[in-house]
C-alpha cells in the first residue's frame, strides 16, 4: 500500500511500526452541534482508510476523539443554560447516530477530553521540565514555538522569516498567525462552573493538548497514522506535532493524511447562502442514506468535493442501475456456465491495487462497472449460471466490504413496495389532473403507511418514516 503524507509532500510506501497491525488516529467531532456533510467528508474518507486497511488485511486500532471542552462548548452551553456535560452528551449519541447511519465503522476507542485532563496535566508538567511551557502575564499556560527547532515541518512555515511570533490564547486561530499556542487556560467568569485544578490554578486545557494526549494514551509515543481535514493541518496539527515530539524527544506520527474541502454547488457551504446541510436535513429531503454516501466517497480524498443535489441523485441512479444488476443474477436458472475465474479474478486484483493505490476510489468505481458491463454482455448472449451468479454476488459483496453502499442482498423491488408505487403513480396522475383533492387524499393515506411524499422540480420524493 501506498499513501500520500503530508509531511513529505509525496507518496510512501506504508509500512506499520508492528507488522499486520496499524494504529490510526483521527480527529473527531467537536460536540456542540450536529455534524454537517463539510465534517462528514472527513470521516468518510478517514472510514475508507480503515476498511482499505482492513480489506488489505491489517487489524486497525482506531482512535477517534471527543472535543467536549473548548471556547464553542463552553460559549454554547452557557448560551443555552445547560451543564456542559449535559449539552455536549446530546451531540455525542446524535453524532453516533449519524456515523451508524451512514455505516461509517464505529471507531476502537472514543476518548473525550474532560476524562483525561489529568494527562494533558502531566504532559504539560513535562513541557514545563524541558523548558517549552511558560506561564504568561495573564495567568494561561503557553507553548513556545521558537524553542522547537522543527515548529512548521507540517504546515511549511519558515519560521525565521516571520517578523513576529504572537501569543494566542484561543483555541482555533488563521493560518497567518504565528503564536505561542495556549497549553492551559486560566479560568475566566465566562467559563462558569467549566474548570479543573491545576499547579497553574483552576483552569482548562486548550484544543490542541487535549489531541496529543490521548493518542498519545491509547496509540502510544509514535503511531502509524494520523488524518484529519486539510484546514486542521495548521494550526492545530502542526501544534500536535511541536508538544508532542517536545514533550516525548521522539517522532510523533509516522504518516499524516490530509482530506480536501467540501463545497456545495460551487460555493462554500455557508447558512446564509442556504446550502448547510446535516445529515438530517439530507434524509429529510427524501434522500437514501447510500446514495449521501456514494457523494462523500466518489471524490479522491485530496481533491476538492464539490456536493449537490444533483450529485445525489446521480448516485441514486448509479445504485439502482447496480441493484437491477444484482437482480438480473439472483433471477438466472440456468444450470450450464462459462468459466469466469480470470475475470473475476483480474477484478478482484485491480479493485484492491486501486485501493492500495492512495485509495484511488474512481479507479475502484471503474473497476465496479468494467466487471458488471463485461457481465452483462455474457447474460445477453445466456453464457452464465446460476453458480456463476452466486461468484458474481459473492465478489461484489466482498468489494462493498470497503464502499457499503452497493447493498448487494437488497432487491429493488424492498426499496420502495409495489403497493407505494402504484400509489405514487396514482398520484403523480391527480396532480398531472390538477385534482389537488385526490393527490392530498393520497399523500396522507401514504402517510398513514408510513411514507412521506415530497414534491419538488424533479418530481415526487418517496421516504419511509
Amino acid at each position: 500500500m501506498r499513501f500520500y503524507n503530508s509531511m513529505t509532500r509525496q507518496k510512501e510506501e506504508f509500512i506499520p511500526i508492528i507488522a499486520n497491525q496499524v494504529g490510526l488516529y483521527t480527529c473527531g467531532p467537536t460536540v456542540y452541534n450536529y455534524a454537517h456533510i463539510g465534517n462528514f467528508r472527513a470521516y468518510m474518507f478517514e472510514d475508507l482508510l480503515r476498511r482499505t486497511l482492513e480489506y488489505h488485511g491489517y487489524t486497525v486500532t482506531h482512535v477517534m476523539n471527543f472535543t467536549d471542552v473548548d471556547d464553542k462548548t463552553i460559549r454554547d452551553s452557557q448560551a443555552n443554560n445547560i451543564p456542559l456535560k449535559k449539552f455536549t452528551a446530546k451531540f455525542k449519541q446524535a453524532f453516533i447516530e449519524d456515523i451508524e447511519i451512514l455505516n461509517i465503522k464505529k471507531a476502537t476507542h472514543y476518548p473525550a477530553a474532560t476524562d483525561h485532563i489529568q494527562e494533558m496535566i502531566e504532559m504539560i508538567k513535562v513541557l514545563f521540565e524541558k523548558g517549552y511551557a511558560y506561564k504568561g502575564e495573564d495567568g494561561s499556560v503557553y507553548f513556545s514555538i521558537t524553542k522547537f527547532k522543527d515548529y512548521g515541518k507540517l504546515a511549511r512555515i519558515d519560521l525565521e522569516n516571520q517578523r513576529t511570533v504572537e501569543r494566542i490564547q484561543n483555541d482555533e486561530y488563521s493560518k497567518e498567525s504565528v503564536a505561542d499556542f495556549a497549553l492551559w487556560k486560566k479560568w475566566s467568569e465566562s467559563d462558569g462552573e467549566v474548570y479543573w485544578d491545576s499547579p497553574w490554578g483552576k483552569g482548562r486545557p486548550g484544543w490542541h493538548i487535549e489531541c496529543s494526549a490521548m493518542s498519545i494514551k491509547y496509540l502510544g509515543k509514535t503511531f502509524d497514522l494520523h488524518t484529519g481535514g486539510i484546514d486542521n493541518m495548521f494550526p492545530h496539527h502542526e501544534d500536535e506535532i511541536a508538544q508532542s515530539e517536545a514533550a516525548n524527544s521522539c517522532k510523533f506520527v509516522n504518516y499524516w493524511l490530509h482530506c480536501g474541502y467540501l463545497i456545495v454547488n460551487g460555493e462554500k457551504m455557508s447558512k446564509s447562502l442556504g446550502n448547510f446541510y446535516t445529515l438530517r436535513d439530507l434524509l429529510d429531503k427524501g434522500y437514501e442514506k447510500d446514495a449521501i454516501r456514494m457523494v462523500l466517497l466518489g471524490t479522491h480524498y485530496r481533491k476538492r468535493l464539490d456536493f449537490s443535489e444533483k450529485s445525489l441523485e446521480q448516485a441514486s441512479k448509479t445504485l439502482k442501475s447496480f441493484r437491477e444488476f444484482f437482480k438480473r443474477l439472483r433471477s438466472l436458472n440456468e444450470k450450464e456456465g462459462t468459466n469466469i475465474d480470470n475475470l473475476l479474478a483480474k477484478s478482484a486484483n485491480e479493485y484492491k491495487d486501486a485501493l492500495g493505490d492512495d485509495l484511488n476510489i474512481s479507479k475502484a468505481f471503474a473497476v465496479l462497472h468494467d466487471l458488471m458491463r463485461e457481465i452483462n454482455k455474457l447474460l445477453n448472449s445466456n453464457s452464465l449460471s446460476t453458480n456463476n451468479a452466486q461468484e458474481i454476488i459473492d465478489l461484489y459483496k466482498k468489494f462493498d466490504e470497503v464502499l457499503c453502499v452497493l447493498n448487494v442482498d437488497i432487491d429493488i423491488k424492498e426499496i420502495i413496495p409495489e403497493e407505494i408505487e402504484k400509489l405514487l403513480t396514482a398520484r403523480a396522475n391527480a396532480r398531472a389532473d390538477k385534482n389537488f383533492s385526490e393527490s392530498d387524499r393520497i399523500r396522507d393515506e401514504l402517510k398513514s403507511m408510513g411514507w412521506q411524499v415530497e414534491d419538488s422540480v424533479d418530481g415526487q420524493r418517496i421516504k419511509k418514516l
